[in-house]
């Protein structure tokens, strides 16, 4: 990572509650083909979340402890704060001497850009102002949340326009935490209702949703210079699995998350 930090923009997206299991299955029915061309042998990573919900994953995931890999460690990281006897901490990790990866970017020049998307990032109450106010730069708009079936269109919008504004020489770390898997997301399958609510189902609707429409962030992350991108949930969700419904619990189904990480060239395919 220190070479790769200082000479090419990073992308951070979380795709918010992606079940693996779920993740896996499009993955190998070619259900979600423009994320599939770009993960590293053509599937996800098994993982294990830093939290069981939204807040405390993305507090971990914003120290440099991104999902954990799914087998005995210790596992090096990219990005790490230097800390006394880390186990984790190795010769390529990127070391920085700020308490978080937002504040470590910002001091080697990176402007650091969130879009947000659940209600951890609206700004509105005092605890939804936390995690966006570690960037540089942050936008949440109603469009961009969990009631709305056009989220990620819209976040992708913005994002391509940030890219847009920004100066050619001005690298970049652009961060998304991706709504539309987060209940409710029954208005992504064709036929479900509202009544009926959100399934399993729904949830990989969703994620197919999410790949119609991922390559256009691609190619504006990428439109610069090359681009390190990380992609990954940062917790599960729960569907009635041993009668376990939605997460910040610690069910199978919450703790195991999707993962990957990838170069994107410039001109990356929209």
């Amino acid at each position: 990572m220190n070479e790769i930090v200082g000479s090419h923009d990073l992308l951070l997206v979380t795709l918010d509650t992606l079940r693996y299991d779920v993740a896996e299955e499009l993955a190998a029915a070619g259900r979600i083909p423009n994320l599939v061309r770009y993960l590293p042998g053509g599937a996800w990573e098994k993982r294990h979340a830093p939290g069981s919900f939204t807040y405390a994953s993305h507090q971990a995931i914003f120290a440099g402890f991104l999902p954990t890999p799914a087998s005995p460690g210790p596992h090096p990281r990219l990005f790490a704060a230097r800390f006394a006897s880390s186990e984790s901490t190795a010769d390529g990790t990127f070391v920085h001497d700020t308490p978080d990866l937002l504040s470590g970017l910002a001091a080697v020049g990176y402007r650091t850009v969130c879009i947000g998307g659940v209600g951890f990032f609206n700004r509105r109450p005092p605890l939804g102002a936390v995690l966006p106010g570690m960037f540089r730069e942050s936008h949440w708009e109603p469009e961009f949340g969990v009631a709305s079936p056009t989220s990620f269109e819209a976040q992708v919008a913005r994002a391509e326009r940030v890219v847009a504004e920004l100066p050619q020489d001005q690298k970049l770390f652009l961060f998304v935490n991706v709504s539309a898997l987060h209940q409710p997301n029954w208005f992504h399958l064709p036929g479900a209702t509202a009544d009926a609510g959100d399934s399993r189902a729904t949830h990989a609707a969703a994620l197919e949703y999410v790949d119609r429409h991922i390559g256009r962030l691609f190619a504006a992350a990428s439109s610069r210079r090359r681009c390190f991108a990380i992609i990954c949930s940062d917790h599960g969700t729960a569907y009635g699995d041993d009668g376990y419904t939605g997460h910040r619990l610690g069910h199978e189904a919450v703790w195991t998350v999707p993962y990957a990480h990838f170069f994107l060239d410039p001109g990356a395919s929209r």
